[in-house]
């Protein structure tokens, strides 16, 4: 199927101070993009175009560009550049960035863990599908063979996550949850090469994997939640304080 064509962006942008203006730029059609007057795929104006409506240079406006760019709200094409939909990581990534600066805790984003990942394993015993099924058994396979390899295992882990999010079928849940999984790798660095627990971590993800072959829904929510539960058990293990930030 062909791509629909990009269209020009319509509403022109009224004149702003000079005062940190690149920001304003960036705000202004952040904020654009948000109500939907901006709709994904429209073009933006050229440079020279937007530094006339926002009354400012080009380079102020090439700055508001590129930290758009940066917030993947829009990308290139060609010359041009086109409003685009974040994904999922992009979005994961800044939100990761602020749990670490606000110094979340091990404990607080354990604590989430509980409500967020039994859900989503019992929304994805609802609705996985053959082929997810197929993605999971090829995981459990992958982990197997490597084993003995923390980084690789630990990416695993990971990856078998995200295919439990995937299958939910929920967006929210996905975006809920990615940005607590991308600091909660720190806290695996920690544990696996200490306590050695590769196996209890393969163990687990199979017996989730039984009860969505099977659709069980409780018995999903109920490995999963002893899944969690074990986690913090190994963190603590370690000796770290659950009640300190982690370290991302």
């Amino acid at each position: 199927m062909q791509a629909p064509t990009p269209h020009p962006a319509a509403t022109p942008f009224g004149k702003i101070p000079q005062s940190l203006a690149y920001q304003q730029v960036f705000s202004a059609i952040e904020k654009a993009i948000e109500s939907g007057r901006l709709a994904i795929g429209d073009t933006l104006p050229a440079e020279a175009d937007l530094a006339e409506q926002f009354g400012v240079n080009r380079s102020t406006v090439r700055e508001g560009l590129r930290l758009l760019e940066h917030a993947s709200l829009v990308r290139r094409d060609g010359k041009r550049l086109v409003i685009a939909l974040p994904r999922y990581l992009d979005l994961a990534a800044r939100a990761s960035r602020a749990l670490a600066m606000h110094r979340v805790t091990f404990m607080e984003l354990w604590e989430a863990s509980m409500t967020i990942e039994p859900l989503i394993a019992s929304l994805a015993a609802q609705r996985v599908t053959a082929a997810q099924l197929a993605a999971f058994d090829k995981n459990l396979a992958q982990m197997e063979e490597s084993i003995d390899d923390v980084e690789r295992v630990l990416a695993l882990d990971v990856a078998f996550h995200n295919l439990l999010a995937e299958a939910a079928g929920n967006r929210a849940l996905i975006l809920a949850r990615e940005p607590i999984g991308l600091l909660f790798r720190p806290a695996g660095e920690v544990i696996l090469p200490r306590l050695k627990t590769q196996h209890r971590i393969l163990a687990a993800h199979r017996f989730v994997v039984d009860q969505l072959k099977q659709h069980d829904v409780e018995g999903a929510r109920a490995w999963m939640h002893r899944h969690m539960a074990d986690f913090k058990r190994g963190y603590e293990a370690t000796g770290m304080n659950p009640n300190e930030p982690l370290d991302p």
